[in-house]
């Protein structure tokens, strides 16, 4: 009896183990999702390609710009039509997954004009949140950006 108890109290812990590096793995997954998507949405921005964007961007999406401005979806993907970079580039990308949320946070430096012809030339820094949705696809739903003085 007591052997038996043994086998099984290893084959749990067995299974836990190999179940903890699994989440780990789809986790490490999920983090590189992620990171692509955000490359994704600097490669439309610097095309002007808001069709790309689109479907990146819950219909309920909020952005709080960099000067406080809180804008929807449909500003947003106007502002990237709109907008032509010379340089649009993130780095320092970190995310931390939640189950079906994650948090992204990097850098991004920018160069060209935006959606109103006015000269930029800027570092930020961002935090996106992203979600899961029902049929397994990442959409994010809250972006915010912080001017960094040099």
């Amino acid at each position: 009896m007591k052997r038996t108890f043994a086998l099984s109290v290893v084959a749990f812990l067995s299974l836990m183990v190999a179940a903890q590096a699994a989440d780990k793995e789809m986790s490490g997954g999920t983090e590189k999702a992620i990171a692509a998507l955000e490359q994704k949405w600097i490669d439309a921005a610097k095309a002007s390609n808001p069709e790309a964007l689109a479907p990146m961007l819950s219909d309920k999406f909020i952005n709080t710009n960099s000067d406080g401005k809180v804008v929807g979806k449909k500003e947003t993907l106007a502002a990237i039509k709109a907008s032509k970079w010379e340089i649009t580039q993130i780095s320092n990308v970190k995310v931390t997954v939640f189950g079906n949320t994650a948090i992204a946070s990097g850098d991004w430096r920018g160069k060209g004009t935006d959606d109103t012809g006015a000269k930029v030339d800027t570092h930020e820094r961002w935090t996106d949140t992203w979600l899961k949705t029902s049929d397994g696809k990442w959409q994010c739903v809250a972006s915010q950006g912080t001017t960094v003085k040099m």
